[in-house]
């Protein structure tokens, strides 16, 4: 199913993200969390490309057991850093051959060594875009970045960018995670004004450890508001109840984006189901 289609049937609905193991050892394992998010029956399952395009075939693998074997949305990954052209097409025709109707395109984390675009890449997502809708029906989706993308001075450059890339055939748009839901409302505001009215799916990430905060922050250049701030300083050092703390945070950032209208909501589960189950057992009364 074309996930363009599924978020704008009736309801809530809420989406899940996973990420293939870094080697083949850990795929059973990936697989296994895999399983326990779709039994909670999401909307769709997107999964990641992973640094350095290496997990690339373990994307369409996994992408095509949420499609194929548990029967649920897949949204796969693409990113211009990790692989050549060749490369990419490649792995859009294996997609194909699975029956992944959903591409998430993306250019990608820049490699530490600066070296971007190498010869043979796409120097922007847009340019990604435009050949997935070359080769293929797909439903398309790409990122945009409520507080700015981290190496982009200006944030109505910022914005720009993405009407570029909405202009070149994107179905949906999906954010990189944020703490203030503010950010998001005043986000959507802002781009409605210059012309992008595709939906808009608010990335949740659930914090439950202290080390992740600050891993995802220094990625992302995220804000962290002082409330959550304050209760990483305060639980962080007591793994359970920091756990229970970032799912109860998570869980009142999306009650507050359904309260406020929005009906998609897509939460980086980092492969933990137990969370994610959490999250889905905190809105059991809310989302049915």
């Amino acid at each position: 199913m074309r996930i363009i289609d599924k978020i704008k049937a009736d309801g809530v609905h809420i989406s899940f993200e996973v990420f293939p193991p870094k080697t083949d050892a850990g795929f059973e394992s990936v697989l296994k969390a895999t399983d326990g998010i779709a039994e909670l029956t999401p909307s769709f399952i997107s999964v990641t490309y992973g640094a350095g395009g290496g997990t690339s075939k373990n994307t369409v693998k996994i992408a095509s057991h949420i499609k194929n074997d548990l029967k649920i949305p897949a949204l796969a990954h693409l990113t211009c850093v990790s692989s050549t052209k060749e490369e990419v097409h490649k792995v859009i025709v294996q997609l194909q051959k699975e029956g992944i109707e959903n591409i998430l395109a993306l250019r990608g984390d820049i490699p530490q060594d600066g070296q971007f675009p190498l010869p043979g890449q796409y120097s922007h997502a847009c340019e990604l875009i435009e050949d997935i809708k070359k080769m293929g029906d797909f439903c398309i989706g790409a990122a945009c970045y409520p507080e700015g993308h981290v190496e982009m001075e200006h944030k109505k450059d910022d914005i720009r960018y993405l009407k570029e890339k909405v202009d070149c055939g994107v179905d949906f748009i999906t954010t990189q995670m944020f703490f203030n839901n503010d950010i998001f409302y005043n986000f959507l505001y802002r781009i409605r004004e210059q012309g992008i009215m595709i939906p808009v799916l608010p990335g949740i990430m659930p914090i439950t450890t202290k080390k992740q905060l600050a891993r995802s922050c220094a990625l992302s250049g995220t804000a962290v508001p002082q409330r959550f701030r304050a209760i990483v300083d305060y639980f962080g050092d007591d793994p359970a109840a920091m756990k229970q703390a970032g799912i109860a945070y998570a869980t009142d950032q999306i009650i507050d984006l359904i309260a406020n209208g929005v009906r998609n909501i897509h939460v980086y589960s980092m492969n933990k189901p137990e969370v994610a189950a959490a999250i889905m057992q905190n809105l059991s009364e809310i989302v049915k």
